[in-house]
């Protein structure tokens, strides 16, 4: 009876804050005083509605959060301005090549002196010889900050949403001012001991890789992880393991089983005061608690950590516990503390994957051979019925994960993990013995990642399907759940055909004669993407940064993903510049076969990029779709903007002309290569600056809407109010993916050019800007 209680209180719980997260807008507050007093209500005269009255209080208490953390962020009034900052640093800060970042958790915050309203944390970037940073250090900022925005294209993770589950208030950077100093604090606490136990990994492990991948599994340190690393990792399916899995937590568990079984066999008279079952429950308690702060309390470890304090509870209360009704009381204590866990994919990879291991494994008794069935078995059911959500979240699979994890698993959980937690026990007991045990457990980590290595390269690491619709979603887990029902019931592999709607999903492609656009949304630079019946071309690719943020790698290759493009024909890079070819190395190797055209070869040849050079003149035609050059002129190139290549796209019912970052000096030679009355759909040339977008080349293209590529609050203020003026005064509509995300566009063979919804338009939530 208790354990079916847990399990429907848990379940409406989560299904009330969980409606809350796909609401456009936070209900009003006296609204949220209402359903309470439902929920009380129902809860009190009729116990037969406590689940509806359990669904009622999780939207409240879902969207009360919700609207504190928005509430929260920096006040819009403060957007852009230097704001005095005191505050501490905690998690670990990450030194890169450009600038060392870390959050900070402000304590006090004014703006000429006067407080302004700012609590939480935030994260910062410190550029220009930035000082050396440690955790649980206090330092006084002046910091130039805005409100959480990201990127909104398809297929790539919603930032807003992860910094609204973070608690992230306020995103910025330090400005240069003598007023920045460390200030007196506490210099103890548990980021501080992380750090501590990394760095002494680091001096006994001499290998530079091997001590950053044992720091991730040590303290979940993954600072010396490169961006390959995680692609290595994502290729295996093996990307919970490197930040401390809630699986580790089970070991460090079973750990302080151990030490308490030691503690009792050395000195038997310890079980005259405390039973030695409740200690041993208390002592895996202690540990895995303790663990679970070195890992920095991570959803997963959370998890983990509040079954292992159910079992605990109840053993020192001589009660017994089902593993599904801990399970249950995990969610409810995780939704109660932060109900906006839910906007997180490890709190649905960890709760579904652990609820299909307790449904579909059955105990083949003991010893080494049901052991070993349990492991492959394991692996088998977490693979199948974890691939809907791998998919939802993160757009891609493993096609070779199982295999990897049959093999990753029982090394790291039960050898590495074991060695660490000995080494780090020893770095504070007797460092001179840390060292030898601290090598070993590097070299077992270096063998494994090697082998993970091999294996990223084997066909199907990377499988990548469209976007998961969500009626997908849900027939794909019903799919899985079916799958693995006990032996017996018939028609099981029946539930294979549910996977179909998620594994081929219906494709809507352009009829002979049309054309699809996507103008991307990189920020401050270009991208965009266009798709015909049976070919696909690239035009710029955004910008990479020193830091090693990639718009390619980000933005552009998660959309062609996500909009099922297995094949790209055609990149073509406008000009040079970082915004608009910086992210152009990332799909030339993803898609090594597309032809390249450029208006500056030899900049792109400096970034080892051969490219063709693109010439007025040049023309090709599509499933019936004409592509034109108009411009650089025969030996105009390699010469910055104005060397942009100019393409003119014409299907059967519409026009699109992209301008790349030509000025006005460039405008009228395209405009008289455009036949009269022609009125192309036109990408703002240079992203709307002064020196663009004249009255007279308005007037000669006269577009039916104009679409502008610029990043949220830039530094240059593109789009110019004068150029959006002059837009406004010919009667030209403007849209900006600054304000709506990416843009799509449709070019039916026989109907005008439709514009659909922007992407922050699309698909409304009350986190997004």
């Amino acid at each position: 009876m208790a354990r079916a209680v847990a399990i429907t209180t848990a379940l409406a719980l989560l299904a009330g804050v969980l409606l809350v997260q796909w609401l456009p807008n936070l209900p009003p507050r006296w609204c949220l005083g209402l359903l309470l007093l439902g929920a009380l209500l129902l809860a009190w005269r009729w116990p037969r509605w406590r689940w509806l009255a359990c669904v009622l209080f999780g939207i409240v208490w879902a969207a009360w959060h919700g609207a504190t953390a928005m509430e929260a962020r920096l006040p819009r009034a403060l957007e852009g301005q230097d704001i005095a900052v005191t505050g501490s640093i905690i998690d670990l800060p990450q030194a890169g090549s450009d600038a060392s970042r870390f959050t900070l958790r402000v304590e006090q915050a004014t703006l000429d002196g006067h407080p302004v309203a700012l609590h939480g944390r935030v994260t910062v970037s410190w550029y220009d010889d930035a000082p050396t940073l440690q955790p649980c250090t206090r330092w006084q900022l002046l910091l130039r900050l805005k409100r959480p925005r990201g990127l909104l294209n398809p297929g790539v993770a919603d930032s807003e949403r992860s910094a609204l589950e973070r608690g992230i208030v306020a995103t910025g950077y330090v400005r240069d001012d003598p007023g920045n100093t460390r200030l007196a604090g506490p210099h103890w606490c548990v980021d501080g001991v992380r750090d501590a136990v990394a760095r002494g990994i680091a001096a006994r492990v001499h290998v530079p890789h091997d001590a950053a991948l044992l720091q991730a599994f040590s303290v979940g340190d993954t600072r010396g992880l490169t961006p390959p690393d995680w692609e290595v990792a994502r290729a295996n399916g093996v990307s919970h393991l490197i930040a401390i899995s809630g699986f580790h937590v089970g070991v460090a568990a079973v750990f302080g089983v151990w030490l308490a079984m030691l503690a009792y066999a050395l000195w038997p008279r310890l079980g005259l005061w405390l039973p030695r079952p409740q200690a041993q429950a208390a002592a895996a308690l202690l540990v895995a608690g303790i663990y679970s702060a070195l890992a920095g309390f991570g959803l997963p470890t959370v998890r983990t950590l509040l079954m292992i304090a159910v079992v605990a509870l109840a053993r020192c209360s001589r009660r017994s516990s089902s593993g599904a009704q801990s399970l249950a009381l995990a969610m409810i204590a995780i939704l109660l503390f932060d109900p906006l866990a839910v906007l997180a994919a490890g709190f649905w990879l960890s709760f579904v994957g652990v609820a299909f291991l307790m449904l579909c494994l059955q105990s083949r008794g003991r010893g080494l051979r049901a052991f070993l069935h349990e492991l492959s078995a394991g692996q088998m059911v977490m693979t199948v019925s974890l691939l809907p959500l791998t998919l939802w979240f993160f757009g891609q699979a493993s096609l070779v994960g199982a295999l990897s994890n049959l093999i990753a698993v029982p090394l790291v959980s039960f050898v590495i993990v074991p060695c660490a937690l000995c080494g780090m026990l020893l770095l504070g007991l007797c460092p001179p013995l840390a060292t030898p045990v601290l090598w070993l457990a590097a070299q077992l980590a270096h063998a494994q990642w090697w082998l993970l290595e091999q294996m990223s390269d084997w066909p199907g690491a990377h499988w990548y399907l469209p976007t998961v619709q969500p009626w997908a979603l849900l027939l794909a887990v019903l799919g899985a759940l079916w799958l693995f029902l006990p032996r017996g019931l018939p028609l099981r592999w029946f539930g294979v055909l549910l996977f179909l709607p998620l594994l081929w999903p219906p494709r809507q492609l352009p009829a002979e004669g049309a054309f699809q656009v996507w103008v991307l949304d990189v920020g401050q630079g270009l991208s965009v993407l266009l798709r015909t019946r049976d070919h696909v071309l690239v035009y710029d690719t955004g910008a990479r940064y020193p830091s090693g943020f990639d718009l390619g790698e980000a933005a552009v290759l998660p959309s062609i993903h996500a909009l099922g493009i297995t094949r790209l024909d055609m990149l073509m890079i406008s000009h040079g510049d970082n915004d608009h070819a910086g992210g152009a190395e990332a799909v030339v190797n993803a898609f090594p076969q597309a032809l390249r055209y450029t208006g500056e070869p030899l900049r792109m040849a400096r970034m080892k990029l051969p490219m063709r050079q693109c010439v007025a003149g040049q023309s090709w035609q599509w499933d019936g779709v004409r592509f034109q050059v108009l411009s650089p002129a025969e030996g105009g190139g390699d010469r910055d903007n104005d060397s942009s290549c100019v393409l003119l796209v014409e299907g059967r019912g519409g026009r699109l002309l992209l301008t790349g970052d030509i000025s006005s000096k460039m405008e009228p030679q395209v405009a008289a290569r455009l036949d009269p009355g022609m009125r192309p759909v036109l990408l703002v040339p240079h992203h709307g600056s002064k020196t663009s977008s004249s009255a007279a080349f308005i007037s000669a293209v006269q577009p039916p809407l104009a679409l502008v590529s610029a990043g949220w609050r830039n530094r240059f203020g593109h789009p110019k109010p004068e150029v959006l003026a002059r837009y406004a005064e010919a009667h030209v509509p403007v849209f900006n993916t600054a304000e709506r995300g990416a843009i799509s566009l449709d070019f039916p063979a026989d109907a005008p050019p439709q514009r659909g919804p922007g992407w922050r338009q699309r698909q409304p939530r009350y986190w997004r800007e």
